[in-house]
């Protein structure tokens, strides 16, 4: 099992001349915060499809043994809220999430706060979800019209693909949906915004998934060594198979495991705290590129 700490995007203007060295071309942003980071959740999937040839630049800009995690398009989540969706994944998936090859990551399905908790959408959407390289290359095949000259639908090996859920309304706040979760073998994520929305901290798979969007202003407010502690022992205790003694739940305790993999992405970009938060994390908890 393993730990990785990140950032959600790395395309910020603030972060020129603070994180990014004065002159750092822009095209060369990724490859620097890949040297510093082991993970980055791709958020510019979320507001529009991508096309195979960014991934493919993303992937080679990245070292070997880089993930990334990819997060859905707001149409299947936002727009459509999850019904009647077999199509938008499948476009989704065949914009060239696959072209990451061993560098794909999770997936995240992040829901809008106006979407609340219905358990027969959720369960039909879990299972539309293809849990192997080779299941969502087959699904990505199902494309429309629009993606005819620019998808991507092979995979180079097929391997285990996970999913993540990120909910933001108090419906959700229930036992059934954590069951529905395990039933699904689907993530939740546990978010940390300032109590804006629900956290929900039950292990439903064996990937636990940590957003921090910062803990006193959102996407703003860095952490403190405090609390970066509090959340490199919480982390450990993840990754060992256990949970985190101060661990709120929804339901029964999962079983403890051999261990877990965490990853950590940190969301408080505006005021550039974001990459130095993750890497604070990462050094609480002894790893880092060096140690990938």
């Amino acid at each position: 099992m393993t730990i990785r700490t990140g950032i959600s995007g790395w395309r910020y203007a603030p972060w020129r001349g603070v994180f990014y060295p004065q002159g750092l071309p822009q095209r060369s942003e990724l490859e620097f915060a890949s040297s510093r980071l082991t993970s980055i959740e791709i958020n510019g999937s979320f507001y529009a499809l991508q096309r195979p040839e960014s991934f493919l630049a993303w992937s080679a800009q990245t070292p070997d043994d880089f993930l990334f995690s990819v997060k859905a398009p707001r149409f299947i989540t936002h727009m459509k809220k999850l019904a009647d969706v077999r199509t938008p994944v499948a476009n989704f998936l065949a914009s060239g999430v696959l072209a990451l090859g061993p560098k794909l990551g999770p997936m995240l399905w992040q829901l809008p706060p106006n979407l609340g908790y219905h358990p027969d959408r959720l369960a039909a959407f879990f299972e539309l979800l293809p849990r192997s390289t080779a299941a969502a290359a087959e699904l990505a095949a199902a494309h429309d019209e629009r993606l005819d000259d620019r998808a991507w639908t092979t995979t180079d090996a097929d391997r285990p693909l996970r999913h993540v859920l990120e909910v933001r309304h108090t419906t959700f706040e229930v036992p059934s949906f954590i069951e529905l979760l395990r039933e699904h073998d689907i993530g939740t994520v546990v978010s940390d915004a300032d109590g804006r929305w629900p956290v929900i901290e039950d292990v439903t798979s064996d990937l636990v998934y940590l957003r921090l969007h910062g803990d006193k202003e959102l996407y703003a407010s860095g952490y403190d060594d405090e609390s970066l502690d509090r959340w490199a022992s919480r982390v450990r205790a993840w990754a060992d198979g256990g949970e985190p003694a101060d661990v709120r739940r929804l339901a029964a305790a999962a079983p403890p495991a051999a261990g877990r993999d965490v990853f950590v992405y940190f969301d408080n970009d505006i005021k550039v705290r974001a990459p130095y938060d993750a890497m604070a994390l990462a050094a609480r908890l002894g790893i880092g590129p060096t140690d990938r």
